[in-house]
């Protein structure tokens, strides 16, 4: 007969707050030294596993089950690694097409400085609307801006917080955006619904941005603006490249097929395929220069340093560094979820759950820590769900709110975690430091304060229909 110490031993439990602050604190303080030191980080995710290893055993899970958690939790996230080579390859060969340098062309033709960065907002949002994706709008539109806000002598950081307010307002209501599938199929409701209770929200951030980066052009670019500067880059492109409205054509196809619904990996690469022809056709590359693209840039000397550094992006070779980091980030995200640690922390904060502020309060920030523990917004949008859904049942809001809340908290804090995956991805494809970009990431404050107000007033904290306002009363008397 077993003692009830064996079978203590051989039923997973959670794990203590020590335990979990053992776990967080742990990783935390690798990140913060391997980084200070100049040791990569993904070293410091990887000793993280280790961590979690540790915590699991303690708790009672085999390793076994912990390395199934591990490696399952790669494979929740493979395709954000794929599309990532993807669009590696598709910035390489139109770059090296004359694609992009064509946009910056034309957009310093037409663009005044004043107006450029709510330009940029909108450019960015129509693709990501367009396109479902953030991370295909700012190594294409995005890197366009990145150079025109370049020649136009537009602060980079500024520039990159227009890029990615637009990039993720769009990526947030697309119906063709991976997150927004996922983080309405986690919450449990219709993909459209999500989107229409993001919808508000959405549309009040997003005029504040606009009212914001319409202010700072109007300060910044006009006093910035150098037409000499701008006479320059236009004429070393030109002298580089075989600039043409016929480069244009492979974006406007792209756009076209993903707005269509197609597959976003066929796609994006069809599209890396057409730089590679264009390069051919139009920039005079060998067909073996061109095809090298897709996996490694051909470095360019315009004689402008800024605007070589924007020129010489791109391939999947580029990529493989944020690839590690995802890679090692999903496979801890895994073993979080495994052993209970963000359930954990959730049972802690929900016991200030007063009313729907405080729950929407605490969405976000379950939202923030799945991207800042688990290095990656996949990880966020499946966890925070799991973790938040059976509060909002209980309070009797309906599920359209947490999958707002999800997506504001998820999504929206992606880009300002200097070891996510969205952190690392637009950092290396912008060419500006996480940390620099944060402060301009208006429309991500934007809405995320709107929500939270939404939270404490009432406003758009749609209800079950089995759960009356004066029921939810009576439910928190009763706890």
């Amino acid at each position: 007969m077993e003692t009830s110490a064996t079978v203590d031993q051989q039923t997973p439990r959670l794990p203590s707050l020590l335990q979990v602050l053992f776990v967080l604190g742990g990783f935390l303080a690798l990140a913060f030294t391997f980084t200070s030191l100049g040791i990569e980080i993904h070293l410091a995710i990887f000793s993280g596993w280790f961590l979690a290893f540790a915590v699991g055993k303690q708790v009672g899970y085999k390793y076994q089950d912990l390395e199934k958690a591990l490696t399952g939790g790669i494979s929740n996230g493979m395709d954000a690694v794929i599309i990532l080579l993807a669009v590696g390859a598709l910035v390489g060969t139109w770059i090296s097409g004359g694609i992009v340098p064509s946009l910056i062309y034309f957009g310093l033709k037409v663009i005044h400085p004043s107006i450029f960065l709510l330009a940029t907002l909108i450019i960015c949002s129509l693709t990501s609307i367009a396109t479902g994706t953030s991370w295909g709008t700012a190594g294409t539109a995005g890197i366009a801006m990145m150079g025109i806000g370049a020649g136009l002598g537009i602060p980079a950081p500024l520039t990159a917080g227009a890029v990615l307010s637009g990039a993720y307002f769009g990526d947030k209501l697309s119906p063709l955006s991976d997150s927004t599938i996922l983080t309405a199929s986690m919450s449990g409701i219709d993909v459209m619904d999500h989107i229409k209770g993001m919808l508000p929200g959405s549309i009040i951030g997003y005029l504040l941005a606009a009212a914001a980066f319409t202010v700072a052009g109007f300060t910044v670019g006009s006093g910035h603006a150098d037409l000499g500067q701008i006479d320059a880059v236009m004429g070393a492109i030109d002298n580089m490249f075989n600039v043409s409205v016929f480069c244009l054509l492979p974006m406007v196809l792209v756009v076209v097929l993903l707005a269509m619904r197609k597959p976003s990996i066929p796609v994006i690469t069809f599209g890396a395929v057409l730089g590679i022809v264009w390069g051919i056709i139009f920039q005079g590359l060998s067909p073996v220069e061109a095809i090298s693209t897709a996996w490694t840039q051909i470095p360019k000397d315009t004689g402008l340093v800024f605007i070589d550094n924007i020129l010489s992006r791109g391939g999947m070779n580029s990529m493989l560094w944020s690839v590690g980091i995802i890679i090692f980030g999903l496979g801890f995200g895994g073993l979080l979820d495994k052993i209970g640690v963000l359930k954990v922390l959730a049972n802690k904060i929900e016991k200030g759950i007063k009313s729907g502020g405080s729950l929407t309060i605490t969405t976000v920030i379950v939202g923030f820590l799945g991207n800042l523990f688990g290095s990656a917004m996949y990880v966020s949008l499946i966890l925070t769900p799991k973790i938040m859904a059976e509060k909002y049942d209980e309070l009797g809001y309906h599920r359209r709110v947490l999958s707002r809340n999800t997506e504001f908290g998820g999504t929206l804090t992606s880009g300002m975690v200097p070891w996510s995956d969205n952190g690392i991805y637009m950092a290396g494809i912008l060419g500006v430091a996480t940390l620099d970009y944060l402060p301009y990431m208006w429309l991500s404050f934007a809405c995320i304060a709107v929500t939270i107000a939404f939270g404490f007033t009432d406003k758009f904290m749609w209800r079950t229909e089995t759960s009356t306002p004066l029921e939810v009363e009576e439910y928190r008397d009763a706890a």
